[in-house]
């Protein structure tokens, strides 16, 4: 169970280091803080950073993803790994995502 935890940590930190990046300061300080509604006791906090996460891989990573690889194309640069880095990122904060249905359940069972 605690692997589940780990992967959405890891998620939201991941996301944060893209906007701390960028000097989006006030987003990536959310996202490091956002595993915090993990100590709420409640299906509802599983489920809020669940949907973060979705937002996350389809608005940042599927996004960055494709511009990336577009301007890579367009100068005529390699641009094939970019393209699997960016699945497997994005790839890899849906599975983190999906993680948490097990942890929302365990909550609402009362476990």
């Amino acid at each position: 169970m605690w692997w589940r935890v780990v992967l959405l940590c890891l998620a939201y930190w991941l996301l944060g280091a893209h906007f701390l990046r960028y000097s989006h300061t006030v987003a990536a300080a959310i996202c490091l803080l956002a595993p915090a509604l993990l100590f709420v006791k409640s299906a509802v906090g599983v489920r809020v950073l669940q949907i973060g996460l979705l937002v996350g891989a389809v608005l940042v990573w599927a996004k960055s993803g494709f511009e990336y690889v577009a301007m890579r194309q367009a100068m005529d640069a390699p641009w094939l790994r970019l393209a699997f880095i960016m699945g497997g990122v994005t790839l890899f904060t849906l599975l983190s995502a999906w993680s948490g249905n097990k942890l929302a359940s365990n909550r609402n069972r009362g476990s």
